[in-house]
């Protein structure tokens, strides 16, 4: 899963949402001195990575696209599924999407102190391109992955990845929706074993 799914599965929590979001950013256990808050939510983000990369229907979705991409092809399958989750956003929100990433962009510009540099320099980018937004469009997961194909100076192909993506579209679809449902269970018990309601 994508920077959307991470977001969303962290509730209302605030700072769950900052730590599942900047998790990436944070090599190893260097981050002891984040608020408890923000930790758990590293902590959660790596709980749901360890859940998806192990689950055999993302594995299902990811085999269909080795072939092509080789070891990117997880990059690429949390990507589609953001799309998917962006596309169907109204199925698990009140909150219109484009008010929903909004919100999280305040969010962060008012935490932006504490965010690790990496997060600082790209989020202006985030901002402006609205970058979680655009995912709900096929245009817009292309533009996402092309930039992902530049930071691997196009060894990865993953530029090209959206043809894949319409090829197999209910596919990819019906795979997401089932293996979505089961991740928002997953991370509400992860929520709670951290003692939040």
């Amino acid at each position: 899963m994508n920077y959307l799914a991470h977001i969303y599965l962290s509730k209302e929590i605030e700072e769950l949402k900052i730590g599942n979001f900047i998790a990436d950013s944070i090599k190893g256990n260097k981050f002891s001195h984040f608020p408890k808050k923000i930790k758990d939510g590293i902590v959660l983000h790596r709980a749901l990575d360890t859940f998806t990369d192990k689950h055999p229907t993302v594995r299902k979705s990811t085999h269909r696209l080795f072939d092509v991409y080789g070891h990117y092809s997880a990059v690429i399958i949390d990507i589609l599924y953001d799309h998917f989750l962006a596309k169907n956003w109204e199925d698990y929100s009140d909150v219109p999407l484009f008010d929903y990433t909004q919100d999280f962009y305040n969010l962060l510009t008012e935490n932006y102190e504490i965010l690790p540099l990496r997060v600082q320099q790209f989020l202006p980018y985030m901002i402006d391109d609205n970058w979680l937004y655009s995912y709900a469009s096929i245009e817009g997961i292309g533009k996402i992955l092309y930039q992902m194909d530049q930071r691997t100076k196009n060894r990865s192909k993953m530029q090209f990845a959206t043809k894949e993506l319409e090829l197999y579209y209910p596919l990819f679809e019906a795979e997401f929706t089932a293996f979505f449902n089961e991740i928002i269970k997953y991370s509400s018990d992860e929520i709670r074993k951290l003692n939040y309601t």
